[in-house]
């Protein structure tokens, strides 16, 4: 079986809702990481202080044919196309080799993937 990692950049306040939408698509676990952003524009200074935008980086290892479903799922939930409102960024890398990937998540994926086809 081969696998997909689909990383999801959101806004800390929408972590969760990005979770339930996967979860929802069909993904299993994920990891998430804290990160924070650095964008092109200058970020706002308020009492000589920086803010910058804390966001969570989750990272979802899937099966290839279900990457695509959760992508969209995503993609389309947090209005990720619109231009003028930026909700986070969302891409997908193939994996080439994976281990310690808990197999009752490997049957729960295969199972999954029976009852699509």
């Amino acid at each position: 079986m081969k696998f997909t990692v689909l990383t999801a950049i959101v806004a800390n306040a929408k972590e969760e809702e990005t979770i339930e939408i996967a979860k929802k698509a069909g993904a299993g676990s994920v990891t998430i990481l804290n990160g924070k952003t650095i964008g092109l524009k200058e970020k706002k200074i308020f009492f000589g202080l920086t803010l910058e935008e804390n966001v969570s980086v989750l990272l979802f290892i899937l099966p290839q044919r279900l990457s695509m479903n959760v992508f969209k799922a995503i993609r389309k939930k947090l209005d990720l196309c619109n231009k003028e409102n930026s909700n986070g960024l969302l891409f997908t890398f193939p994996l080439t080799h994976i281990s310690g990937m808990e197999t009752e998540e490997i049957d729960l994926f295969e199972k999954e993937l029976l009852d699509v086809l």
